[in-house]
């Protein structure tokens, strides 16, 4: 009975040829190159964009609403725009924010007292501040801002990106 020499059977498997020449890479060894040529050339485009400086401060989407000329808002006044479902506020100081219609705690429209000088939802009596901050539950954060940008003293706002918030801060005023 003869003996296989295991080596004989494993020719075509070693990574070495009989000859000294090497074999060439299996199918999994190329996949999983590429996969890290990948990676790494992701690593490094992220470090170059991060590194670089060249961000867009002044992004400003293409679909905005035009609300006016930012000296048409006097300080201290709410504007109300219901097709585009915000209310406008300007404070003292110059700064702007556009407030979102849409109560917190459901959903409803919410509605603005000038004589109490907060806005009330009327579904379940939820009151906000000037601010959009919550002054009676059951809502328990503050209104969504919208992005505001001002280009050319010209106020637009962006009604497809509402902001959640969980208070408000004055990094959330836009100034023109």
């Amino acid at each position: 009975m003869k003996r296989k020499n295991k080596n004989n059977e494993n020719k075509g498997l070693s990574s070495t040829a009989e000859n000294g020449k090497k074999a060439a890479p299996g199918r999994r060894n190329f996949i999983k190159r590429a996969i890290l040529f990948l990676f790494g050339a992701e690593a490094a485009y992220l470090l170059f964009d991060f590194f670089s400086g060249n961000k867009k401060k002044n992004f400003e989407p293409e679909d905005l609403y035009e609300v006016g000329h930012a000296k048409d808002f006097e300080p201290g006044r709410i504007y109300p725009f219901t097709s585009g479902k915000f209310y406008i506020y300007k404070f003292d100081d110059g700064g702007m924010i556009a407030i979102s219609y849409r109560c917190t705690h459901l959903g409803c429209t919410i509605n603005f007292s000038e004589q109490d000088d907060k806005f009330i939802c009327p579904c379940h009596a939820s009151a906000f501040n000037i601010k959009g901050e919550v002054l009676s539950p059951p809502a328990t954060r503050p209104l969504d801002t919208l992005p505001i940008y001002i280009k050319n003293g010209i106020v637009k706002v962006d009604i497809n990106h509402p902001k959640k918030r969980k208070r408000f801060e004055r990094s959330q005023l836009t100034y023109g």
